[in-house]
């Protein structure tokens, strides 16, 4: 293979600037070249589309803490049979939440060993800890995350407007903020019925929060990136400050492009999320978003629980956690739609790999070009499907898409050149560089 470590030769190869024939050849991990299909032999993969991982920028782990709901092992585990090779770790639901330098070491050793695709960190921002920030970045943390909103669980506050700006000049680094406006927001209800949820969060809370973001960007030069936007009618403010040249970036999630208020039955708290799936109309002027680049990507936010505090039993969506376990069917579930909608894999993985990574700062992910990391699935863009809970590694099975029937499948991946597997023992490493007390994180290609 003209000294390659391997070679993976592919009809339609999608490449930053489209699908072509092509001949993908790693050595020492990384993408050596991208040579025409007949130039290299090498291990012809047929039919199926090679892709560049997918890179999944918001994962709730939870681990350590609340290992019950979720873990390193089952969710690197979920995202590795989902064609993602890279994930960002979410702050919270963790304890401690990783607001300071030890909080970081902490996670560090509890993911240590247990990861099967790579692994970066988000940082937090909070009520008191803006002294952590610098040291935080300086340890490898990505960015920030904030909320405006209560996050659910008390060891992760909210910040106000004022504590926000004062966050956004205490680092220079990337802030990713859930924009939701308290004083817009309502008591959930205890109700069976998910009008009465959704009519607690109204797209107005997501719009005004937006604003506050954006309007604290705008005063101290920070860049900004939203959080699961599910309103669209937030995306006009955002449009606006583009063109002031505010930075500011937005992702969206799977179950926000293709569920809809209206499909949710009676006391299916599994559909229940913060914030909310909306109605069909919001969900096109999402798609519409999305094809016009207003909506930078589309990340999971996978933030699983116990069966137990999805009220499952009850059906009261007042009660029950909000948040959705998608981090192995994200792929499907927007590649069934997005073809549909006359998308095409280039589409797919310009929104679920390549600005993902560029957001995030990982410069060596997500595309299929020389000198980046040899992170690839082979999928079949025809294969369907019908989604069994029994077969998924989140560790509760539980899902709004049980039962839906999907269309394409992960048939190999390879991270840095090797081929891995669900069985096989873990081998993701860290991103992000810096270091922690008791041990370096590693940079990987990022």
């Amino acid at each position: 293979m003209s000294g390659y470590d391997l070679v993976l030769r592919s009809r339609r190869v999608v490449l930053p600037d489209g699908e072509r024939p092509a001949a993908v050849c790693v050595r020492g991990g990384r993408i050596a070249a991208v040579a025409g299909y007949d130039a290299v032999p090498g291990t012809d993969l047929g039919e199926l589309v090679l892709l560049p991982g997918l890179v999944d920028t918001h994962v709730h782990v939870n681990e350590p803490g609340r290992t019950e709901w979720e873990g390193f092992a089952s969710a690197t585990r979920a995202a590795l049979a989902g064609g993602v090779t890279t994930i960002v770790d979410m702050p919270l639901n963790s304890v401690p939440p990783t607001v300071t330098v030890e909080a970081l070491r902490v996670k560090r050793t509890a993911a240590s060993g247990r990861c099967h695709v790579d692994v970066g960190f988000w940082g937090g921002a909070v009520p008191g800890n803006l002294a952590e920030l610098p040291g935080l970045h300086a340890a490898g943390v990505l960015g920030f995350k904030a909320f405006l909103v209560d996050s659910g669980v008390p060891e992760f506050p909210p910040l106000d407007p004022a504590g926000l700006a004062e966050a956004f000049g205490a680092v220079d680094a990337l802030f990713v903020v859930h924009a939701e406006d308290p004083d817009e927001v309502g008591v959930a209800p205890a109700s069976v019925r998910y009008a009465d949820f959704l009519g607690s969060r109204p797209p107005g809370a997501e719009r005004r929060a937006v604003e506050v973001v954006l309007d604290a960007a705008r005063r101290t030069g920070a860049r900004v990136h939203i959080l699961h936007l599910s309103a669209a009618d937030a995306l006009a403010p955002v449009a606006r400050a583009r063109r002031e040249g505010i930075r500011v970036t937005v992702e969206t999630c799977p179950h926000y492009l293709t569920l809809d208020a209206g499909g949710v039955p009676d006391g299916a708290t599994e559909f229940k999320c913060c914030p909310p799936i909306r109605d069909a109309a919001n969900r096109a002027a999402l798609w519409a978003g999305l094809a016009d680049g207003l909506v930078d990507c589309v990340v999971s936010d996978h933030s699983p629980c116990p069966p137990a505090l999805k009220r499952l039993d009850s059906g009261n969506f007042g009660a029950a956690w909000g948040g959705i376990a998608s981090l192995q069917l994200g792929l499907p579930v927007i590649w069934t739609e997005a073809r549909r909608r006359g998308h095409d894999l280039v589409d797919v993985v310009r929104w679920m790999a390549e600005r993902p990574a560029e957001i995030a700062g990982l410069a060596g992910k997500g595309r299929i070009v020389e000198g980046a990391d040899a992170d690839l699935v082979a999928l079949d863009p025809d294969g369907e499907f019908t989604v069994d809970p029994a077969e998924l590694f989140h560790r509760h099975p539980v899902t709004p898409y049980a039962g839906r029937r999907l269309t394409g499948r992960i048939r190999g991946t390879w991270l840095r050149g090797e081929p891995v597997g669900v069985t096989d023992p873990p081998r993701g490493r860290f991103l992000g560089g810096g270091s922690v007390p008791g041990g370096t994180i590693g940079r990987g290609a990022s």
